[in-house]
């Protein structure tokens, strides 16, 4: 009866489950559904809406093409977008702020209505707008730098001065610098990565191509997103949903597992699973493997503790008396304790198994990769 006390057994599992549920939540991740971060270890699809979740969910510019001096060019631009409150403006008058480049006053200002605006800066007459002003103003394009933008599905602003083109500000949303670790991360774990999103085909497939992701579904309407992880299913994929919208929501019930970004909707993070509170799309990976960790420590503690009984028991029992083998109560309470002791150490070195979370360091050579998704904007440039 000694021997066979079942501490061991008992702490086997309860053990590993606070001890991982404390690491994650130190780490800022947080499990709603137990079953479901178990069933992470054997996740092999990652589902990735776009906008919010591998990028910042917001305007910021990519690349400025000028045929003037640049700071020219962004303080003539920034002046005529100052007033406008639309995102694609503000973006302009803050990346021209980044470089320490105040708009001026304005004189004669006026939009023209789906093709940009028009506005006097310093003296000079100045047109601020998409492809359709280009086209009133019967200006051509052949520059391949600003077609080569176009082509990528950026939106592309473009600033006339006095009649002539001067340049071109490309723009999209940008892309989380800790996007690129967490796809890269996933695949050396062998689990393939898709991009869901209601962009178009060209923005999909450049965002798939510059985070290396293994495919993407563009133009999905809200509904269809759950859809798109039920094909992924039917398909023998065990898949992950990670999202932050509202439009979100159905895929993350439908999915094995549901993770939502912390600063997401308040609906998207009540069909979650799991939550991670740092908006950090690093921490995906980390889900997955400590699932697979916590699982195998969970499996070593039963195996020893069951195991431990399986060989001491008919010594201790006596059935093996006639060779000569007994165990002494003395000696069956000391492995017993030495058992419970085992497992508790065992699930402890769980703990190693998590990542500090780092900061992201770029390099400039890796600065290009930073390179920013291209976004649709229903905007008055007329994308």
């Amino acid at each position: 009866m000694v021997i066979a006390c079942p501490h061991a057994l008992g702490l086997a599992i309860p053990l590993v489950v606070a001890i991982s549920t404390s690491m994650t939540a130190k780490r800022g991740i947080l499990i709603r559904d137990r079953r479901a971060f178990e069933s992470a270890k054997d996740v092999n699809a990652v589902v990735f809406d776009k906008t919010g979740t591998l990028t910042e969910g917001k305007f910021g510019v990519t690349s400025v093409v000028s045929y003037i001096p640049e700071e020219k060019l962004l303080m003539l631009t920034a002046s005529v977008e100052k007033n406008s409150e639309h995102i694609i403006a503000r973006a302009i008058v803050e990346y021209a702020a980044s470089k320490g480049i105040r708009p001026t006053s304005l004189a004669e200002f006026k939009a023209i209505p789906g093709k940009g605006v028009y506005a006097r800066v310093d003296g000079r007459e100045v047109y601020v707008g998409g492809p359709a002003l280009l086209e009133e103003l019967n200006i051509e394009i052949n520059d391949e730098e600003v077609l080569k933008l176009q082509s990528q599905g950026k939106t592309v602003v473009f600033s006339i001065v006095d009649g002539k083109l001067a340049g071109a500000i490309a723009l999209s949303d940008i892309i989380r610098s800790e996007s690129y670790e967490a796809v890269k991360k996933l695949r050396e774990m062998g689990v393939r990565t898709y991009i869901l999103t209601g962009d178009a085909e060209e923005v999909a497939r450049w965002a798939a191509k510059e985070l290396g992701v293994d495919e993407y579904f563009a133009q999905v309407l809200p509904h269809e997103k759950a859809e798109k992880v039920q094909l992924l299913k039917k398909q023998g994929f065990t898949v992950a949903m990670v999202g932050d919208g509202i439009n979100d929501a159905p895929a993350l019930v439908n999915a094995d597992v549901g993770i939502a970004i912390g600063a997401g909707t308040d609906v998207a993070i009540e069909s979650a699973d799991i939550i991670l509170v740092k908006n950090d799309p690093r921490d995906v990976p980390v889900v997955i493997e400590l699932s697979r960790k916590t699982y195998s420590k969970m499996y070593q503690n039963l195996s020893w503790a069951g195991g431990y009984n399986i060989f001491a028991i008919p010594p201790a029992a006596g059935i093996l008396a006639t060779y000569g083998l007994v165990l002494s109560p003395a000696i069956g309470a000391l492995f017993m304790s030495l058992s419970t002791v085992i497992v508790a150490i065992n699930s402890q070195t769980l703990r190693k198994y998590m990542p500090k979370a780092e900061e992201i360091t770029i390099t400039t050579e890796e600065e290009k990769k930073v390179e920013e998704v291209p976004a649709h904007a229903h905007h008055h440039y007329n994308h």
